[in-house]
This record gives structure tokens, C-alpha cells and sequence, in this order.
């Protein structure tokens, strides 16, 4: 076995460079993961903000249950080991006009609160009840990716997402607005209507509801941070290897082969074999030098309509009490009216909060962190590059200071008790991870757009594939668990040797 090694080269650090590389450690191969940043983790990651942990990932991450397939793989990678899942009651709550609508995990209990609170919502809501409990079983293919599949594999594959094509046919050419349109009361429809950007692929919402309902999707105690730097011991104790502060900038290419990898510190790191395990727009025009350009990567990114790309401000606060002190409960995430602000002129008139009562170690004791989320697009991205460095900080305390008032507007126990801790913006994604305009997530589904399901092979290059949520959508991190170990697969099948 040992003269069969192949040495691969992985550039990027996050979840889908990880788990390539867990996964190539797995097979046999020796690798080396290119890192840019002084930790692993990509953009499943946090920092330290005068004494608070702040969380800069994930929401909820999907295959926290035990059982399912997404969940094999995650403990497989080491992501989920001894780690207490917490389960919030409530998806995300929406407020307007003194209703609070809540969607709760349990999915009767949501169907019962809707129609007490609207009852003349009563069929829309129990029409989406039975939407989002024919997903509850369903589960995205993981056993391999499809160019790999025999016929009869991809038969069984089609096969087990019908119930997946049923709410795809019926609600995926309408966007989330034309959905929310469909109730009257303002909670629901303000709501849902506020969610994602204009032309926001309706069908989405309801497989993230599913998978909440079904308690498929969950948080992992310890947050984003945490759950990279377990994928990283593990990948570790395999032998692997993590170059920190290691920038990739440069390939050497000698006809179909990339021959090494050059960092910016001037380093070079020669493979038989390298996944570019980072963003794709940083990979085709940077690392690549637009010299094998993907039409379907260029047509989506040529295109912010039909193919919009999400980034946010973060803005994190800390609250020097906990919430039980507060006059009502407050829900684990939420979304509430506000007197409108601007960013670069255009009106924020909702804010959505996330307050980590459940996570005590984040805070000093006695406090609690809360962090807003803003969505962020096109044009706001284009606004934050325009700016000053002076003009910049200016906006960006100046947007902290705005969600203050917000916050304490929404909860007067607030007042004279918050502290801002950070802003980012797209701006900083960008910066700190490679981030394409700041995306935290690949392209949206939208009803102009198509989904695309990359193959992560580079037309022109032989020893070269990418791995990341980009590839698959929705994206985010399981697309990024499933990419990483679908590289591997792709390679054993170049290698000529079965992966196990």
C-alpha cells in the first residue's frame, strides 16, 4: 500500500477542506491542507470580543440526528463526537402589529398556534402543515455523487425524491413573497415575506422547516468554532497536515497537470494531486487566472438576478443580564419590526435576533449574547466597497448604534445594559475567508434561476478537482461535509482504488 500513496494538496481549511481531507487520510492518501487564516474552520468559525465568544456560522446545522445518513457522516468526520445537541422550540419567530407567530419545532403545535392566531389562515396554514410534513422523511443522497452512480443507482436516487419533486413542482416557481401573499395575518405574512431576497425560490423554505420539524436540524453546543476544530483534531490524528497562514495564491501548471501550489509568502507545495476546497470565484480568476473559465460557474456569476449571492452584516451585542429577566419570553431567534434605518439608503424595517441563553459559555457571567443578522446583496456589497477606510467605521458604528436603539425599543429592560462588541460585513467575509462579494452561502435558489450540481471537475486540468458548498445546492455546511468526501470518491476512482 505504501507505493500507492499519492500525496494531495487541499487548499482551504474550512468544512469542505477538512473533510476532504479526513477522507483522504481514510483512503490511503497523504495530505496537506493549505490554510490561510492562523485556525481552520472557513467561515464555520467565531472570535473573542471583550470576554464573549461570538458565533459567526451556524443558525442550525442539519443531520443532528441520530440515525439519519447526513448524521453518519458528521460523526464520521468527528464533527458531532460527545457533543450535546440542543434543540430550541422555536425555528424563528415573527412579530407585526402585537402578534408573535412562532415556527415551532413541534409541527402540531405550530398548525394549532397559526389557526388560534388567524383563524381565517386556517386552510393556507394546514395546507402548509401537510407540505412540510411530507418532507419530514426526506433526506439529500449522500451515499456518492451522481456522476459516479451506475443506472440503477441513479434510478433508486430519483426514486427517493419524489416526495422532494412534488413540493419542488408545486412551489418552485413562486417566489417567498407570493407565498407569505398568501396570509392575512401580518405576522405571518410580514414575516416570511422579509426572509431572502425578491426572488427567493418559495420550495426552499419548506425543506428547512421539514428538516426542523423533524429534528433533523438542530444546534451543536459549543457553536461553529468548536465543531471545526473537532473536524481539524481529527484530521490530525490521521495523520494529516494543516498549514496555517498559508495563502494560496499561484498554481504552477505544466500542461494538464498543476504541478504545485504557490502561497503568498512565497512557499511552494508540490502534490500529485490538489483540491481546491475554497471559494470558486477566488479559484477561477485568482488561483486559475481565468484561464479555464466554467461556463455555468460564469453564466451565475454574471447574472445577480436569477443568481444572487447572500452575504449580511453581523452586528454581535452583549446584554449585561439574561433573558429570563426580560418582561416576556424571548425566543431563541426572532424577527421584529422596527423604526426603519438605512444601509447606503436602502430601508431596514425589520431585524432579526438571536440571543444564545443556551450557550453560557459565550458570555462573562450574568450576560448574554445577542447577535442581529441583516441580509446583504448586490447592491450593498457594491455600496461597502465604495467606501473609505474613515467612511467604513463610520457606517459600520453607526449601524451598531442603530440596532441598539432597535433592541432596546423592542425590549426596554435593555436600556443602558447592551454593549456593542463587533460589526461585520460583507466586506469582512470577504477579507478574511476569500469570499466572493461576501457570500456566506452559494447562489440562492431563485424561480429564474437553475440549480446547478457541479461534477468539481476542471476542464483542462487532469489532477486537479474543487470540493465546497458552491458545487451543490443549497450550499452551506452539509454541502460542504458531502463535497469534500465526494472529491475523494472522484479521486480513488482516478487512483484506481475502491473507496471504503
Amino acid at each position: 500500500m505504501k507505493d500507492n500513496i499519492r500525496s494531495i494538496v487541499i487548499i482551504g481549511g474550512g468544512i469542505g477542506g477538512l473533510s476532504a481531507g479526513i477522507y483522504a487520510q481514510r483512503q490511503g492518501f497523504e495530505s496537506t491542507i493549505l490554510e490561510k487564516n492562523t485556525a481552520p474552520g472557513g467561515q464555520c468559525t467565531g472570535w473573542d470580543r471583550n470576554g464573549y465568544h461570538i458565533d459567526g456560522c451556524i443558525h442550525w446545522l442539519t443531520g443532528t440526528k441520530d440515525g439519519g445518513p447526513l448524521n453518519a457522516l458528521w460523526r464520521e468526520v468527528g464533527a458531532l463526537d460527545g457533543v450535546e445537541i440542543v434543540h430550541p422550540e422555536s425555528f424563528l419567530c415573527f412579530e407585526q402589529d402585537g402578534l408573535r407567530a412562532c415556527i415551532y419545532r413541534d409541527l402540531e403545535r405550530l398548525e394549532r398556534s397559526w389557526i388560534e392566531l388567524s383563524p381565517e389562515d386556517a386552510d393556507v396554514v394546514r395546507e402548509f402543515c401537510a407540505d412540510v410534513k411530507l418532507l419530514q422523511g426526506f433526506s439529500f443522497p449522500v451515499d456518492k455523487p451522481t456522476d459516479l452512480m451506475g443506472p440503477v443507482e441513479r434510478l433508486r436516487t430519483m426514486l427517493s425524491m419524489k416526495d422532494a419533486g412534488k413540493i419542488l413542482k408545486k412551489y418552485g416557481k413562486m417566489t417567498l413573497q407570493e407565498f407569505a401573499g398568501r396570509f392575512r395575518c401580518p405576522a405571518l405574512r410580514e414575516g416570511f415575506g422579509s426572509m431572502a431576497p425578491e426572488w427567493y425560490n418559495a420550495a426552499m423554505i419548506f425543506f428547512a422547516i421539514a428538516a426542523f420539524t423533524a429534528n433533523e436540524a438542530s444546534i451543536p453546543a459549543g457553536g461553529s468554532r468548536a465543531l471545526s476544530m473537532r473536524m481539524a483534531d481529527t484530521y490530525r490524528r490521521l495523520g494529516g497536515r494543516i498549514e496555517t497562514s498559508s495563502e494560496a495564491r499561484t498554481l504552477e501548471i505544466a500542461g494538464r497537470r498543476v504541478r504545485s501550489v504557490v502561497c503568498s509568502d512565497g512557499r511552494r507545495f508540490p502534490a500529485e494531486y490538489v483540491i481546491a476546497a475554497c471559494d470558486a470565484a477566488f479559484v477561477y480568476r485568482t488561483l486559475l487566472d481565468n484561464r479555464y473559465p466554467d461556463p455555468a460557474f460564469e453564466k451565475r456569476f454574471a447574472d445577480p438576478i436569477a443568481y444572487p449571492l447572500a452575504s449580511e452584516v453581523l452586528v454581535a451585542v452583549g446584554f449585561a443580564g439574561r433573558t429570563t429577566e426580560l418582561a416576556e419570553p424571548m425566543p431563541w431567534s426572532m424577527s421584529f419590526p422596527v423604526e426603519p434605518f438605512t444601509i447606503h439608503g436602502r430601508p431596514i424595517r425589520r431585524l432579526t435576533v438571536k440571543q444564545f441563553s443556551h450557550e453560557p459559555g459565550f458570555a462573562p457571567h450574568g450576560k448574554t449574547l445577542l447577535i442581529c443578522d441583516i441580509n446583504q446583496y448586490q447592491h450593498d456589497y457594491d455600496a461597502w466597497s465604495r467606501l473609505s477606510r474613515e467612511e467604513y467605521w463610520l457606517q459600520k458604528r453607526r449601524l451598531g448604534d442603530a440596532v441598539t436603539r432597535a433592541l432596546e425599543a423592542r425590549f426596554p429592560e435593555m436600556r443602558e445594559r447592551l454593549e456593542i462588541l463587533d460589526v461585520a460585513t460583507p466586506k469582512t467575509y470577504e477579507r478574511y475567508c476569500n469570499a466572493y462579494r461576501g457570500a456566506f452561502m452559494a447562489f440562492f435558489p431563485t424561480v429564474k434561476g437553475k440549480m446547478m450540481a457541479h461534477t468539481g471537475r476542471i476542464k483542462g486540468l487532469d489532477n486537479m478537482v474543487l470540493s465546497g458548498q458552491w458545487l451543490q445546492p443549497p450550499g452551506g455546511l452539509p454541502a460542504a461535509l458531502l463535497t469534500g468526501r465526494d472529491a475523494i470518491m472522484r479521486l480513488c476512482r482516478k487512483t484506481g482504488r475502491a473507496f471504503v
